[in-house]
């Protein structure tokens, strides 16, 4: 099913005008995009169909890769990705990723933990894609609303 790279695309486009953050980033051959939501905002079927708990204190981190290839459409490609988030009063917590395969033009890493109201999480993303040696550091920040 392509129901939840749909959605979040769909929410990722929605929420464009608003993000102040580039939302990927290159290395080599290939681009990693993220974000990261309050899982509140993912519908109640995509939610039901991958076990994601919906709650507006609750977050959702999501990481797809792409590998580029000269004269051809990126390319979904598996990874390793580990990632951590620590907010600013300097707790950390692991974020435990899973990975979702939809086939070679769907294949992304989500995970989810707790969030407060205005809290502001710094992610630390390491990303190793299949077949590379060293991972690629992806590090931003999010600000999550709750009601």
């Amino acid at each position: 099913m392509k129901i939840l790279l749909k959605a979040l695309a769909l929410l990722a486009v929605m929420l464009s005008a608003t993000a102040t953050a580039q939302q990927a980033q290159k290395f080599e051959n290939y681009t990693v995009h993220y974000n990261a939501l309050n899982s509140s905002l993912i519908s109640p079927d995509v939610a039901k169909v991958y076990g994601i708990r919906r709650s507006d204190s609750r977050a959702l981190i999501n990481i797809s890769v792409l590998k580029n290839t000269e004269n051809q459409l990126p390319k979904a490609v598996k990874a390793k990705v580990t990632a951590s988030g620590r907010n600013l009063t300097g707790q950390t917590r692991k974020i435990e990723m899973r990975e979702i395969n939809e086939g070679d033009d769907a294949i992304y890493y989500i995970g989810e933990l707790s969030v407060s109201n205005m809290e502001t999480f710094d992610f630390t993303v390491l990303v190793t894609p299949e077949g590379q040696n060293r991972p690629f550091n992806v590090k931003f920040r999010q600000q999550f609303y709750t009601e």
